[in-house]
């Protein structure tokens, strides 16, 4: 992880190398599809606390973001699949780009 200090309404920017490496095919849809599993379930449990405080808000954005998440997820295994019987390596790199802002 790489962390440097930024300016005042940056706090600091951190660098986490989350995914590096080279996959089969197969491997590639497994790790892709758990990363966005696990998101949508982050998704799902911040929908069903909200609606617990109240049964009336609305959840359109939360449910917006799964649909979006379930649709990269069948787009991505979709393009893999084409590679499952082959010799090719996927190469995936996922970089998670942190910034801590000031909210005033």
């Amino acid at each position: 992880m790489e962390i440097k200090e930024m300016t005042a309404t940056e706090i600091s920017l951190a660098n986490v190398d989350l995914i590096k490496g080279q996959f089969t095919p197969a491997e590639a849809i497994d790790i892709i599809s758990a990363l966005i599993d696990q998101k949508v379930n982050f998704h799902e449990v911040r929908k069903f606390q909200r609606w617990e405080l109240d049964h009336d808000c609305g959840t359109e954005d939360l449910d917006r973001r799964i649909s979006e998440l379930k649709q990269e997820k069948v787009k991505t295994k979709e393009f893999l699949s084409k590679f499952l019987n082959s010799n090719k390596t996927i190469t995936i790199n996922g970089v998670l780009d942190v910034t801590v802002s000031d909210n005033s």
